[in-house]
């Protein structure tokens, strides 16, 4: 098993680069996916989000931990740990095998050193495109989505932990482009 960390800000394109590399043969572990198993009714951590703020709807929940620091804290605290076994169960599950796993993490530059991955690729766009798509794709206010954009590693910190860049601010075929780049340095390791 070969583990690459993936990651890059909010409205990077992180996960069409996890979809691309999914298609190239890459197993991807999607700590996004982790945290929604988990919220979910019967997750590890759905009673105890919902003890703490009353409700487990992702957009409820967005409003409540974006505007207050504390909340978002809380909300880590609960989170965090559990999404961590979750993805140390899945790379278990892959370590026998000769698979090019991606882990796919949001937060991977705040949290690099708590998986075992051979090099980081980051997903990068210039900050007012992330915005742009934010607002325009996802449908969020501007005020929410820097409120987001800003409760993660900054640019600069991801640019300097990157061990490979994948430039996504131009179109679905230049990402392609850029995703084989990726792939051929990927299988170089």
């Amino acid at each position: 098993m070969l583990v690459v960390g993936l990651t890059g800000g909010i409205g990077s394109g992180k996960s069409t680069v996890a979809a691309l590399l999914a298609e190239r043969g890459a197993v991807i572990v999607d700590a996004d996916a982790i945290h929604r198993e988990n919220m979910a009714p019967g997750g590890r951590v759905h009673d105890a989000v919902l003890g703490r703020f009353g409700t487990v709807d992702r957009p409820t929940l967005a409003a409540i931990v974006f505007n207050d620091p504390q909340a978002l804290a809380d909300l880590n605290a609960l989170t965090h740990p559990a999404v961590a076994a979750g993805i140390v169960e899945r790379l278990s599950a892959e370590a026998v095998s000769d698979n090019v796993v991606v882990l796919d993490v949001p937060l991977l530059v705040e949290s690099i050193n708590a998986y075992p991955v051979a090099g980081l690729i980051v997903v990068d766009v210039p900050p007012e495109v992330a915005l742009r798509r934010l607002v325009e794709q996802r449908g969020m206010s501007e005020d929410d989505a820097r409120a987001r954009m800003a409760a993660q590693a900054t640019r600069e910190e991801r640019l300097v932990a990157a061990d490979f860049v994948i430039d996504n601010r131009g179109s679905l075929d230049e990402l392609r482009a850029e995703v084989d780049r990726c792939w051929a340095w990927i299988r170089s390791l």
